[in-house]
C-alpha cells in the first residue's frame, strides 16, 4: 500500500520535498547560531529555486536568483558595517574600550555575529542553487552540496583555528599539492608507455599525489594533536618523517635508558603506521586484492600497536620538529624514484620472473616502501604480475622498511638493537604468516 502511494507521487513534487528538507537542514545551524536567516528562510529559499525550475521559466529562475542575491548582499553589507563599527569601538579611547571590552560577552557576540553575516548570505545562495539542482534532477549533487555546506558551517571554529595556525610554508605546500593534483594530472596521457608498457603517466602521477597527500594529512594531524603524547607522534609522525621520529626517540633513549621501552614502542608505532599506509593505497587503487593484502598488513599493524600500547608511559611528550613534508621538489623526487623502481621491477619480472620482482621489491623497500607499493599497484593493474606476486612484493617492501628502522635506531643507540630487532621480528613474522595463509587459501 505504501509503495503504491509513493509510486503515485509526482517526481517533481517529491523533489520539491527533498529541496525543502535540504534547505531546512542548511538553515538548522544558522538557526542555532541565532542568525536572522534561519530554518524558515533557508527552506523558502530552496523552494523558490526548486519551483522556478519546476515551472521551467528562465525568467522566474533569474528573478528568483536576483532576489536571493540582493537579500544576500544586504545581509553581507550589514555584516561588514557591524564589523567596522565593532572595530572602531574597540580602537577608541580607553574609556570607550573599557565600555566595549572585547572580552565582554555582548561585544564578543556582536563581533561574531558580524563576521558570520557574510557566511549566512553566501549560504542562502547555496540553498537557492541546491533547490534548483534537486528539482532539475541533480538530486545526488544537491545532497552532496547541502551536506558539505552544513559541515563547513558546523566546523566554523575548527576551520578558522586551523587556518590561523598555518604557516606560509604550509599554505604554499597545500597550493603546490593542489597544482599537481588538479592542474598537472589532467594533462598527462592515460596510456601505457615505455619499456614493457609498464609506465602509465597518469597512473604514476596519481600514485605520487596519493602518497604526498597521505604524508601531508599526517603532518596536519601531528600539528594539531602531536602535543598529546608520544603515541600520536610515533604513529602519525612515522608517516611524515620516520627518520626524524626514530632519531629523536633513539637519541633520548641513549641519554635516558629508563625510557628505552618507550622508544621501542614508538618505533613499532611507526612500523604499524607504515603498514596502514600501504594497505590504504592497495584498498583505494586495487581493491580486488585488498582482502588478501589486508590480512598480513593488518596483522603487522595490530601486533605493532598492540605491543606498543603495553608501555605505561605514553603520556610522555616527544618533541620532534617537522617541516611540511610536501613540495614540488619532494613530489618530483619521489616520482623519479618510483619510476626507477617501477622500470627495474618490470624488467626483473620480465627476465627473472616473480623471484626477480620480489628481490627488487625488497631492495626498493630499503629506501621507500611507499614506492614499492605504488609499483605493485601499477604492475598489477596492468596485468604484469599476479595477485600472489603482488602480495609477496608488498610484504617484501614492508619487511625491508622495518629492517631499515631497526638499523637506524641501533646506529644511534646500540642498546636498542636487541629489543627493537626482537619486537620487529614479531611484526615481520605475523605478516609472513598472514601472507602464507592467504596464499594457501587462494
Amino acid at each position: 500500500m505504501a509503495q503504491e502511494v509513493f509510486a503515485s507521487v509526482d517526481p517533481v513534487v517529491a523533489r520539491l520535498f527533498i529541496a525543502a528538507a535540504l534547505g531546512m537542514f542548511l538553515g538548522l545551524e544558522r538557526e542555532r547560531s541565532g542568525k536572522t536567516a534561519g530554518m524558515r528562510t533557508f527552506t523558502l529559499t530552496s523552494l523558490v529555486g526548486g519551483i522556478a525550475v519546476a515551472i521551467g521559466s528562465d525568467v522566474i529562475l533569474a528573478v528568483g536568483g536576483l532576489l536571493v542575491v540582493v537579500q544576500a548582499a544586504l545581509l553581507g553589507g550589514r555584516g561588514i558595517a557591524k564589523r567596522s563599527t565593532a572595530r572602531d569601538a574597540l580602537d577608541a579611547e580607553t574609556s570607550e574600550v573599557d565600555r566595549l571590552d572585547p572580552t565582554d560577552e555582548e561585544t564578543s557576540d556582536s563581533m561574531v555575529s558580524a563576521s558570520l553575516s557574510l557566511t549566512t548570505s553566501t549560504s542562502l545562495l547555496v540553498a537557492y542553487a541546491v533547490g534548483a539542482a534537486v528539482v532539475g534532477g541533480y538530486v545526488i549533487e544537491g545532497v552532496v552540496v547541502a551536506l558539505t555546506t552544513s559541515l563547513l558551517l558546523v566546523l566554523r571554529r575548527e576551520l578558522h583555528g586551523f587556518a590561523n595556525r598555518l604557516t606560509t610554508d604550509e599554505v604554499r605546500s597545500a597550493i603546490e599539492l593542489a597544482i599537481i593534483a588538479f592542474v598537472v594530472y589532467p594533462l598527462l596521457p592515460d596510456e601505457a608507455l615505455g619499456p614493457w608498457g609498464a609506465v602509465n603517466p597518469r597512473t604514476v602521477w596519481l600514485l605520487v599525489i596519493a602518497v604526498s597527500a597521505i604524508g601531508f594529512v599526517n603532518y596536519v594531524i601531528i600539528r594539531r594533536y602531536g602535543e598529546r603524547g608520544i603515541a600520536i607522534t610515533g604513529f602519525f609522525g612515522g608517516l611524515v618523517n620516520s627518520t626524524a621520529v626514530i632519531g629523536e626517540i633513539a637519541g633520548r633513549a641513549q641519554r635516558n635508558p629508563s625510557i628505552r621501552p618507550l622508544a621501542v614502542g614508538a618505533i613499532l608505532m611507526a612500523d604499524a603506521a607504515m603498514a596502514v599506509r600501504n594497505l590504504s593505497l592497495i584498498v583505494v587503487f586495487v581493491p580486488e586484492i585488498a582482502l588478501e593484502v589486508g590480512l598480513p598488513l593488518g596483522l603487522i599493524a595490530l601486533v605493532g600497536v598492540g605491543y606498543a600500547l603495553h608501555s605505561r608511559e605514553w603520556g610522555v611528550d616527544l618533541e620532534v620538529t617537522f617541516e611540511s613534508p610536501f613540495s614540488l621538489e619532494s613530489a618530483l623526487r619521489f616520482g623519479l624514484f618510483f619510476l626507477i623502481v617501477l622500470l627495474v621491477s618490470a624488467g626483473a619480472q620480465q627476465y627473472f620472473g616473480a623471484t626477480g620482482f620480489i628481490v627488487t621489491s625488497f631492495l626498493g623497500g630499503l629506501v621507500s616502501s611507499g614506492s614499492v607499493v605504488t609499483t605493485v599497484v601499477t604492475l598489477y593493474s596492468g596485468g604484469t604480475i599476479t595477485s600472489t606476486t603482488a602480495i609477496v612484493g608488498v610484504l617484501a617492501g614492508t619487511a625491508a622498511s622495518i629492517l631499515v628502522k631497526i638499523l637506524l635506531a641501533a646506529s644511534i643507540d646500540r642498546s636498542l638493537l636487541a629489543p627493537v630487532a626482537t619486537r620487529s621480528a614479531l611484526l615481520v613474522t605475523s605478516g609472513v604468516l598472514g601472507g602464507i595463509l592467504v596464499v594457501a587459501v587462494s
